[in-house]
């Protein structure tokens, strides 16, 4: 009897080889995956028991069905169908809650598991370097680590920042979610929100590059990072970080732009340029920089400080809240912490017993620091001093309030400068119209100085009815921002007018007598010249300073 049993195994009418085999390989297949599912919940934070479980028992289950179905191969499909509906909603599932780089089984998954890892990780971060705040390059994260998923939400992020140009982000915690808020070209832009989740790795993130602490999320805290982009683009960003009721809010403002700039750079027309640069000569005296707020008053402050030669003159600067780390200047700061001690105008007054040849005051706010500034560039200094005013003549008769010596502003005062900012008409997809002869006479435009004018370029769409959005401006007809300049340059005959002035607006005749344009007569001229919109002129002016 033995002997006929092992005759029938050895023939093979008892026991398949190629079945058993088979059977060994999917019972192989499914113990992993077990494993792997258990591990992999409790990665991407969902029901790590419940999800196990469902897999665990599909295997005995499939596995006896299997064997009692008479065929075979009905039992492996059966098993296979039952196994990889599972485990494919399970894939399904957890893809949904997690960021793109992370998903299994997709397309670029796929692709993945025959590259690089690194090479893999380097594409996702579209190729761009950090630098920490110490200057450190900071290596690729390692597959798998803590630090990727920061690294990639943190690079997908800036990369979409600086394709739309934005000079800021701005992340404001919500109940469910983040808005994100970008700033292109003065105006606040929202894009598509982003989960808490991701927040969070990119504030972790973010605050290692600038040196910050990781854990502090109320009080405030300021830092910078540099990004270095494939085309050698290297960029300084600012963060900000700050607690809210609602969460921690955070900042990232392209620091590097405020330091780009040229006096040509600015927007002056030519009298204004040559005027402007001759305060490069000055050995004493001071400048007014003035304008609303958010008109590019920091821009052109750093840009004429730049206009002196750093080497052959000592340059301070005080500031509150420094928008940018300036080369070979010192820069002092005010802050908080500085308000129970001293003040801003004591502050000032220990700069210039430093010693300077040029102070930079960003911010003017009271009549100690206007009279102490006053007097520093009387005496052999040369002082340019940032004071919010919607025009010169207005920023002349604050700046005659807050000194109360008429003498003193004559002796002192050289210049006054007055801005705002326009956004520039994108030169790739503007177009150009002939507007309504009665736009000339409302103006006081001669109508052989501009036969045309220009707008933003209207949408066009491919013919699958999708927008072509211009490769320039990104869409928004706009590209940089340009300023509107009003400028006096105070000679001798104008600092007599202000000695004997019993107004400011005997002042202001003076200055208009000498041929300064007002602001919105320079805008008009650059409406002209097709560098801006009458439309964005309009809404530069009528909102509310």
């Amino acid at each position: 009897m033995p002997n006929e049993l092992i005759a029938a195994v050895e023939y093979g009418g008892y026991i398949s080889l190629p079945k058993l085999l088979l059977f060994v390989l999917a019972f192989a297949a499914w113990a992993p995956l077990v494993g792997w599912v258990y591990t992999d919940a409790q990665s991407v934070r969902t029901n790590a028991l419940v999800w196990t479980l469902v897999i665990a028992a599909s295997g005995p289950i499939t596995f006896f069905l299997w064997l009692v179905i008479p065929a075979f191969f009905i039992g492996l499909l059966f098993y296979l169908i039952v196994v990889a509906g599972i485990t494919l909603a399970y894939v399904t599932h957890r893809n949904a809650m997690v960021a793109d780089f992370e998903k299994v089984l997709s397309a670029d998954h796929l692709r993945g598991l025959f590259s690089d890892p690194h090479k893999k990780i380097g594409q996702a971060g579209h190729g761009i370097t950090f630098i920490t705040a110490n200057g450190n390059e900071v290596p690729l994260p390692e597959p798998k680590s803590a630090e990727l998923e920061g690294f990639i939400v943190t690079c997908d992020l800036i990369d979409d920042a600086n394709w739309n140009r934005a000079d800021s982000i701005r992340l404001v915690p919500q109940k469910d979610e983040y808005a994100v808020i970008y700033e292109i070209d003065g105006i606040q832009s929202k894009q598509d929100p982003r989960s808490h989740e991701e927040v969070n790795y990119f504030s972790h993130y973010a605050k290692q590059l600038a040196s910050l602490e990781v854990e502090e999320k109320r009080k405030p805290q300021r830092g910078q990072f540099t990004t270095l982009f494939p085309d050698q683009e290297r960029i300084e960003w600012e963060v900000v970080t700050s607690g809210s009721t609602a969460g921690e809010q955070i900042i990232i403002k392209r620091a590097s732009a405020l330091l780009s700039r040229k006096i040509e750079d600015l927007g002056l027309n030519e009298n204004q340029l040559d005027a402007i640069k001759s305060l490069r000569d000055l050995k004493e005296g001071l400048v007014l920089i003035t304008g609303p707020k958010k008109s590019g008053l920091t821009t052109t402050f750093y840009t004429l400080l730049g206009n002196h030669d750093p080497f052959m003159n000592n340059i301070n600067t005080l500031e509150k809240n420094p928008s940018a780390q300036l080369q070979n200047i010192t820069q002092f700061t005010y802050s908080l912490t500085d308000t129970g001690t001293t003040t801003f105008s004591r502050r000032l007054q220990s700069v210039f017993r430093k010693g300077p040849d040029i102070v930079g005051v960003a911010d003017c706010q009271d009549a100690q620091t206007a009279q102490l500034a006053s007097a520093g560039a009387k005496d052999g200094r040369v002082v340019y001093v940032v004071l919010e005013a919607a025009s010169v003549n207005e920023a002349m008769a604050k700046w005659l309030k807050l000194v109360a010596d008429k003498n003193l502003i004559a002796d002192s005062l050289v210049a006054v400068i007055n801005q705002r900012l326009v956004r520039k008409l994108c030169k790739e997809c503007r177009q150009s119209y002939q507007p309504n002869p009665a736009l000339f006479k409302k103006f006081n435009i001669p109508p052989e100085e501009a036969t045309n004018f220009y707008r933003p370029g209207e949408i066009e769409y491919d013919k699958h009815g999708k927008p072509i959005v211009c490769e320039n401006c990104q869409g928004t007809g706009f590209f940089g921002r340009i300023g509107l300049f009003e400028t006096i340059r105070i000679e001798d005959k104008l600092k007599g007018v202000i000695r004997k002035a019993t107004a400011a607006k005997e002042i202001a005749l003076a200055f208009r007598r000498s041929g300064m344009l007002y602001v919105q007569e320079q805008s008009i001229k650059k409406v002209a010249a097709g560098e801006t919109s009458i439309n964005e002129v309009i809404r530069n002016f009528s909102k509310k300073s």
